[in-house]
Formats: structure tokens, sequence, C-alpha cells
């Protein structure tokens, strides 16, 4: 037991008695710990060493779990156009809501291994009932942070409370029930990653993205495009049973075109809105000609560039006969095939493209 006092063994005690003729540095006696018998001087250190040692604070503990959560987002970080990405969700509850998370947010600032980053730290809700908790963005940059901001807000919308630019790398925001739903951090990491794309230049067409004149292309490839007349031997049967399938002839221009420049008898009007859903023959709301998949269908438009993309749009729903018209009705009207002048009687215009010769 400490305190007590031991005999020494017997070299010690020869060392006793050889004390009475010179000065020895052996000492008379040890004290016990309990474990290991300690000289007494060697435990008034340790007692010392022990006093010396500063005394931890509640204070000093949430700092060094806020480093240490710091290192594990860091760790599990991901990079975007060169920038570093993470969500931070902390379950902490304190008499001061957000304080933790500021200290997260202070250790990731002043982090060495850290130079282009955004992060967003959160409290999630843990009271009953639920109270609204603190979001940080955290960046490098300030448009890093207002990129990240602007989208938390939208992805968010309705459940921000208040919201506050603290210093132009932080913004900060009470959010109500974040958490609650396991949409919130998949939400979180959303944003993070579309912030963090570099902008591009508004000039530049963004990647993968196809003009208007390379989609007609791309359709038109696809198609086996006819000239009104070949259209029309078709539909009366003078192609001498080319293709034996029923062939319908769709008119899907819309209304007022219709009646400004006429139509064709026995052509069967379906405007392009609607256009897939009368004639797939998997959609509840499709016509009763719509009842197989090697129905021919000849589209026409006014001139021929809308036909193109909706006859395209009807192969890919699997009829794969159907086509369109060169041209349009424009070009059947200008060959002299019959039409239909009743339905308007205002003067034709042809449009700028057409009259640029254009038309294919």
């Amino acid at each position: 037991m400490l305190g007590q006092y031991y005999e020494t063994s017997a070299p010690v005690k020869a060392a006793r008695s050889e004390s009475s003729r010179s000065t020895s540095t052996v000492p008379a006696y040890v004290v016990s710990t309990g474990k290991d018998l300690l000289p007494r001087a060697a435990s008034s250190a340790l007692s010392a060493r022990s006093e010396s040692l500063p005394v931890r604070t509640l204070d000093d503990v949430r700092l060094q779990v806020a480093q240490e959560t710091t290192i594990r987002a860091i760790n599990k970080k991901e990079v975007i156009d060169g920038v570093q990405i993470g969500v931070i969700l902390s379950t902490n509850s304190t008499s001061d809501p957000g304080s933790f998370i500021r200290l997260i947010a202070e250790s990731l600032t002043s982090h060495p291994l850290l130079h282009s980053f955004l992060f967003i730290i959160a409290d999630t809700t843990q009271s009953v009932p639920p109270k609204p908790t603190t979001l940080l963005v955290v960046g490098s940059a300030p448009d890093l942070v207002q990129r990240g901001s602007l989208l938390t807000s939208s992805k968010f919308v309705g459940r921000i409370v208040s919201s506050a630019t603290e210093d132009p790398k932080v913004w900060s925001a009470l959010i109500q029930d974040l958490g609650v739903s396991t949409y919130d951090d998949a939400a979180l990491w959303d944003v993070v990653r579309k912030a963090a794309r570099q902008p591009i230049d508004p000039l530049l067409p963004p990647p993968g993205s196809r003009s208007i004149a390379q989609i007609l292309s791309d359709a038109r490839a696809k198609l086996q495009r006819i000239t009104p007349m070949q259209a029309y031997r078709e539909l009366t049967g003078e192609n001498h049973g080319v293709l034996d399938a029923p062939t319908f002839l769709v008119d899907i221009r819309p209304q007022a075109q219709r009646a400004k420049h006429g139509g064709i008898r026995g052509s069967l009007v379906i405007e392009r809105n609607v256009l897939e859903w009368r004639l797939d023959p998997r959609s509840d709301a499709r016509l009763t000609v719509a009842d197989r998949y090697d129905i021919r269908v000849i589209v026409f438009c006014q001139e021929g560039y809308t036909s193109s993309l909706a006859a395209y749009s009807l192969q890919k729903l699997g009829l794969l006969n159907a086509t369109d018209v060169i041209g349009g009705f424009e070009a059947w009207r200008l060959v002299g095939l019959p039409i239909d002048t009743t339905q308007g009687t205002e003067a034709e215009e042809r449009s700028l493209v057409s009259r640029a010769g254009s038309v294919v």
C-alpha cells in the first residue's frame, strides 16, 4: 500500500552497514505503489509531474473532436474540377446551437491540406419538437460559397428560415428538419458537386450539346424521306403494293397554319404536341388505327422541318415505317397535288427559311 515502508534486501543492508564509513546514494527505504517498489525520490518526481499537467476543459475536448471530424471529412472528400468538396452532418447537442460546427469550420479553413475547397457543415435535428438548426457553407473563395448558398436555398426551398453572409467565405442559414429525411444528405452532396464545377463560357456550347441543324440532320439520316408525288402514289395505291401495310397521311400543323394555308383532304390531323400519344400502340390515349407497329405513317408539316423530327420520334416508338414529306405542305401544293383551300382564305406567305432556299 502506498506510504508503507519495507525493509530492503541483503545488498541494501550491506550498503547500510557501510554508511558509517562513507556517504551512500543507495536509499535505505523504498515506497510501495501497490505494484512496484519505487524509490521515495522517484515517487515524489512523478507526483510533481502529475501536478504540473494542465487540466483539460470541456472546450478542449470539443476542439479536439472538431479537429478529428475535420480529418475524417478530408479523408472522405471528393474532387470536382480541382475543388475539394465534402459534407459534414453533426448530431452535436449543446446549449449553444451551431457552436460545434463553427469549430469544424475554423478547423477546415486553417487546415494546410485544403486549398481550393467547398464544404457544407450542418447540425441535424435532434429536438422534439424539431427546431431549426444551423447550416454553414464554407469555401476557399467567395464565388464557390455564393454558388453553394444559392443552390442550397433552391434545393431546400421552403425550409430555410433565415440566412446571412457572415464572411465572404462563410454563409450560414437556419434550416428546418435537416436530417429527418434520408434525401437531405444526398441533396447536400448534389449541391457541393454542382457548385464546385467551373463555370463555362456562356457563349460556347456546353459539351455534348447539338445545334438544331445537327439534330435535324441526325433525324433525317434515320428516315427514308419521300417526295410529295411518292407520298400521293402510296396513298392512292399506285405504288403497286410496294408496302402493303395500312398507310396514313398525318398533318401535324397547328390550327392557325391550316386555317391560313389550307389542308389536304383525307389527311389525319394530329397536332405535334399529342402525336406520340395518339400513335403509340402502347398508349392509353392512342387512336383506334394505331393498333400495330407496321403501319405506314407519312407525316407532313408546312415546310418539312418539324415533320422530320416528328417522324423520327415515331420511329423511336417502334413505328419503323414512319417517314415525312420533303418540303411539306408547301411542296405538295407547288407540284399541283390536290389541296383543300376552304380551310383558310388568307394569302399564303412562305417563311424566311423557305425563301432562302433551304427547303430540302
